[in-house]
């Protein structure tokens, strides 16, 4: 018995469909169903009822599969453990600003799959961040925003979308509506950081708004996301974008956090060396489900710099 046959016979047995299951084993179908015929024929029982209209279980195929996949089961296990056993003792991960409760779920997760190894954080802007990772200072990096199509020396995988909310005084008749119409911004001026800090952010937003109907009017860009949000905070009608879960970490009642009508959100990928393997228990803590970010803010935290901003 071989763990082919195993994997070949669960896809079957969970699909009812030899076709559907070589799809999701990547192989042929004359190929599945060759394995299949080889257990049975080591089992020395049928499996399956097939019949040109169906594909069922018979009742020994039926008390077999919850052993077969307690076998799958035993080897995924025994692959996580020799994935971690074989990881380094010091995990060097570039991180982003505005990750908030995310980035501790991620820390919780991947401390559970890898107990003994120690991740250092290193906040970077993004140049220095991928420079850092190609030159293997860093052994991971999260991106935000577009990441090149094709990169040489660093290969860019998907994680989630993070969602930007609007921020203004919490006095303007706006705070009011539990969400806004981009439209409805056109008169306030915009601070946002500057282009050659984060070209994907403002080119999000300023796009954004042009699909609405205007041209925002921009105001003095800041050094800081913190003080954006203090000019913001004194009143003046003013409005800017900031992550929802950098709105769950700042604590101000002179400031209201609102999502926008049209969703604006960013990708977020996790950069990693092509020339190194993935890094499979990073990814597997990274794409575990997580809390949804909402506008509402939470406890305060210092604010990132305007080059640190989404990049």
């Amino acid at each position: 018995m071989e763990l082919r046959q195993l994997r070949c016979f669960v896809a079957v047995a969970e699909e009812l469909h030899f076709g559907r299951a070589a799809e999701r084993l990547l192989l042929g179908q004359p190929a599945v169903s060759q394995q299949v015929r080889r257990l049975e024929r080591e089992l020395k029982v049928e499996l399956f009822d097939r019949s040109p209209r169906h594909v069922r279980l018979t009742p020994a195929g039926e008390r077999f599969l919850p052993a077969a996949r307690n076998v799958l089961a035993a080897e995924d296990a025994a692959r996580a453990l020799a994935a971690d056993l074989a990881a380094p003792t010091v995990l060097r991960l570039g991180t982003v600003t505005g990750l908030g409760e995310r980035l501790d779920d991620i820390l919780d997760a991947y401390r559970h799959q890898a107990p003994t190894v120690h991740v250092e954080l290193h906040s970077a802007p993004v140049r220095e961040r991928l420079a850092r990772l190609a030159d293997g200072r860093l052994d991971a990096a999260f991106v935000r925003g577009a990441v090149p199509e094709r990169d040489p020396d660093l290969r860019y995988l998907p994680l989630w979308q993070d969602e930007l909310v609007i921020a203004l005084p919490a006095g303007h008749p706006l705070a009011d509506r539990p969400e806004i119409d981009l439209a409805d911004l056109a008169d306030l001026p915009l601070l946002l950081t500057e282009r050659r800090n984060h070209p994907t952010l403002v080119d999000l937003v300023t796009d954004a708004c042009a699909r609405a109907g205007f041209r925002p009017l921009l105001g003095p860009a800041h050094s800081t996301l913190q003080n954006t949000l203090a000019a913001i905070g004194t009143g003046a009608p003013l409005w800017t974008v900031v992550y929802a879960a950098n709105a769950l970490m700042t604590n101000t009642r002179r400031i209201a956090f609102r999502p926008c009508r049209t969703p604006l959100a960013l990708p977020v990928s996790l950069a990693v060396r092509r020339s190194a393997p993935p890094p499979r228990l990073l990814l597997t803590a990274c794409r575990r489900p997580s809390a949804p970010a909402t506008s509402a803010p939470a406890t305060s935290a210092p604010a990132p710099t305007s080059d640190d901003q989404g990049s």
